[in-house]
């Protein structure tokens, strides 16, 4: 499960990809529009700006924008930058890898195989779902 962080993050992105190229958003506006408290998003939006993500204008015609294309900033990217590593077991984790307490042998492992199957199509969708995909999934029905 993604963390609340990770998904406000996420809408700040999604509500950044949704302005035309070059417009900046006021921090207000996106708590507004996405229900994120926003002390929070100032938070989240100050990390998204030491990434690279977005940028910040100070002035009259200040706010947030996006530094990158919607069509290059990744969910993974996002989600691993906010909350870690994408792996619901220890094992799992390619960056913070660690063997599980009670397993005997990965290899042999029943619950790791199951899930490495589950991680790697995970990680897949996430990598490869940018922001403009999601603007385009969004009037899709479920």
């Amino acid at each position: 499960m993604i963390s609340q962080k990770a998904k406000y993050a996420l809408r700040a992105l999604v509500s950044l990809a949704r302005a035309q190229r070059g417009e900046t958003m006021m921090i207000g506006d996106i708590a507004r529009e996405q229900a994120i408290p926003k002390k929070f998003l100032e938070q989240i939006l100050l990390e998204l700006k030491r990434a690279g993500f977005v940028a910040s204008r100070r002035g009259r015609t200040g706010g947030y924008e996006l530094l990158k294309a919607p069509e290059e900033i990744r969910f993974g990217e996002v989600l691993r930058l906010i909350d870690g590593p994408i792996a619901p077991l220890p094992c799992l984790s390619k960056i913070a890898y660690r063997k599980c307490e009670d397993c005997r042998e990965e290899s042999s492992c029943e619950i790791r195989h199951v899930f490495e199957r589950v991680t790697l199509a995970t990680r897949a969708v996430l990598d490869s779902t940018t922001l403009a995909d999601s603007l385009r999934l969004e009037d899709l029905p479920v």
